[in-house]
């Protein structure tokens, strides 16, 4: 028998099998079949729609520490609002169209209502001062579902360390390492003990597991190896600061007791591996070069202000653009391969080689 010669049918006979012939024949039709846009899907399945923003009211404010003040938001109706872990945080719309995250510094156990807690910086985008000059109760703001990219991952051992306002993602990792009965510390610092926010809420949470250290009182600012010396062996980090102090923890890591770190950053983190490159607004715009050490965000609100951006680190996508030509290099945690291929950009993070021009549809 050659390869050309049909074997026998289930009987012995000197002829091909017919269910198998027949079987062949169909699953050469039917297999490419299946890549057709009709059998991608089941027809009598609606197409999924966009999740619709959350509607929320202000239903209580007060003022936590120098220049921080917290919300509570609610559903209007009073309804249950939908379920996020320590780290999350909510992405606002604000009364002027300015979007901006805040983290969710509440009880995950709590249905009822979210808390936020934002410090008023004067120098800053606007969107903190906004919140502290138009939002009171009963005002109302729409906001995206509760988004996570600070995850707390519950390891047996925590460490917890906070730069002022960076409290506020911790404090509800603070409440599950204590509800799961974690060896976990907390040190929180600051400049004086009127910045720090949840000062009376982290001592009672447990006194002997948490740290107020302020630089008024020992000195100066602390050093990473300080602050990572308050770790259990073998604990996991989560730090959230100014860049400064990330930097320092970074750089004291592996002379420590800790295992790992994870961390989230206030702003855009320094540009490393930047190269000087160019943006055009347009084809017949002007063309602004961005030096290797800034972003090209940075540049293009100096030229238009009114350009939207808020977490400056490649995830929100508050701040994309359409690029019309010049080849990026992407740098973000947002755009699929597929928005990059129909010229997407994040501009808060991603850059283009040495000498190129990226002409933006701006």
């Amino acid at each position: 028998m050659d390869l050309l010669t049909p074997p026998p049918d289930l009987y012995g006979r000197p002829r091909a099998d017919t269910f198998m012939r027949r079987l062949t024949a169909f699953a050469d039709r039917y297999s490419p079949a299946l890549g057709s846009p009709l059998l991608r899907r089941n027809p009598r399945r609606p197409y999924s729609r966009p999740t619709p923003p959350l509607q929320l009211v202000v239903t209580g404010r007060r003022a936590l520490a120098t220049d921080v003040v917290e919300l509570t938001l609610a559903d209007p109706s009073g309804g249950p609002l939908p379920h996020w872990q320590p780290g999350a945080h909510l992405r606002l719309a604000l009364p002027s169209g300015r979007e901006r995250h805040y983290s969710l510094s509440g009880d995950p156990a709590d249905h009822a209502a979210y808390r936020i807690a934002v410090r008023r910086l004067p120098g800053g985008g606007g969107g903190s001062v906004e919140v502290h000059d138009a939002l009171h109760p009963g005002s109302r703001i729409t906001a995206r579902r509760p988004r996570n990219g600070f995850a707390f991952c519950a390891e047996p051992a925590v460490l917890l360390l906070a730069g002022g306002i960076g409290i506020t993602p911790l404090l509800p990792m603070a409440r599950e390492a204590q509800r799961h009965g974690l060896d976990w510390r907390l040190v929180h610092v600051g400049r004086s003990a009127d910045t720090l926010p949840y000062a009376d809420e982290l001592r009672a949470l447990d006194p002997r597991r948490v740290l107020l250290r302020t630089d008024d009182e020992h000195g100066g600012v602390p050093t990473g190896a300080e602050l990572l010396a308050h770790a259990p062996r073998g604990a996991a980090v989560y730090c959230c600061g100014p860049a400064p102090m990330l930097a320092a923890v970074q750089g004291a890591l592996d002379e420590s007791p800790a295992a790992s770190l994870h961390f989230e950053r206030f702003g855009a983190a320094p540009v490393t591996d930047g190269a000087p490159f160019a943006v055009r607004l347009g084809t017949d715009g002007p063309t602004l070069d961005v030096p290797a050490d800034r972003s090209a965000l940075d540049v293009l609100r100096e030229r238009r202000p009114d350009l939207p951006y808020s977490c400056h680190q490649g995830f929100c996508g508050t701040c994309e653009v359409r690029v019309l030509s010049g080849t990026p290099e992407h740098r973000d945690r947002r755009l699929t391969p597929d928005r990059r291929e129909a010229g997407a950009l994040l501009p808060c993070v991603s850059r283009a080689a040495e000498g190129e021009t990226l002409v933006l549809d701006l």
